[in-house]
């Protein structure tokens, strides 16, 4: 997901999607510990797509700050 797409969502449906993606690359690293992973490079893609919602998540908490 790109930064743009994930500032249109609201502050939920990010900590929704945040929630997913660290339950899936929990998923994929339990498997990967147990048996070679078929796209091994999807937990940098999925670790990266979770430091952007972070990312964005901080920022909108910020500006509602700001803004009182």
């Amino acid at each position: 997901m790109k930064a743009d797409q994930i500032r249109e969502l609201s502050a939920d449906e990010i900590r929704a999607r945040l929630a997913e993606l660290e339950e899936e690359r929990f998923r994929l690293r339990f498997r990967g510990a147990t048996e070679p992973l078929s796209n091994p490079l999807r937990l940098r893609t999925i670790r990266r797509d979770i430091a952007r919602l972070q990312t964005v998540l901080r920022e909108k908490a910020e500006r509602t700050e700001a803004a009182r």
